[in-house]
């Protein structure tokens, strides 16, 4: 058992202490994943992954962390916020920008976590994704972790908790159906 289950095992026990004991644990991992993120961010960007991993950490509970079922539902939160965060920054810029405007993407000009050149990319992806998530959440969570967090099909099939052909089919169907929702716009 990693340490970061046991510590999330002594939080979901009550242990006051071991919630502080989480941020130290996973933070490496954290800013690696930020740092990842960034790298593919359009050059102008000014927040930096260190801030990232920050501004996640409180919006996934600071101190006082909720139960976290394991590991995996621990980093899928944590790519989940990452994610938003960005989105909700390049909503801001684009609004300051020129009133939030957005333009229909081809979802075959998108590679897996590939730079995004521009917020309207990101916000088009965003919503495209955000429908396929109401009808099929962990094929959309397996989209947030591998195009916005980076993770390789291994990576994200052991925080989904599935098989990697699992992960792979449920890529393609995935890609498939973001390309048909984005070319409807």
């Amino acid at each position: 058992m990693s340490d970061i289950t046991q510590i999330l095992k002594q939080i979901e026990g009550g242990d006051a202490r071991a919630a502080e004991d989480l941020l130290p644990a996973v933070y490496e991992e954290l800013r690696k994943m930020a740092t990842y993120k960034m790298a593919n961010e359009p050059l102008n960007q000014t927040l930096q992954p260190t801030a990232l991993v920050h501004e996640a950490w409180l919006r996934l509970g600071g101190d006082a962390q909720p139960m976290w079922k394991n590991r995996g539902h621990f980093f899928s939160a944590a790519a989940e916020a990452m994610r938003r965060i960005l989105v909700e920054r390049a909503r801001r810029r684009l609004a300051a920008k020129r009133g939030g405007g957005i333009s229909a993407v081809d979802i075959d000009d998108v590679a897996i976590a590939s730079p995004i050149q521009d917020d309207d990319r990101l916000l088009q992806v965003n919503e495209a994704l955000e429908k396929l998530a109401r009808t099929h959440p962990q094929k959309a969570e397996l989209v947030k972790l591998r195009y916005f967090v980076g993770l390789s099909f291994e990576e994200a099939a052991a925080a989904l908790a599935i098989a990697v052909p699992t992960a792979k089919q449920w890529w393609t169907y995935s890609r498939a159906w973001l390309s048909v929702e984005i070319g409807r716009k």
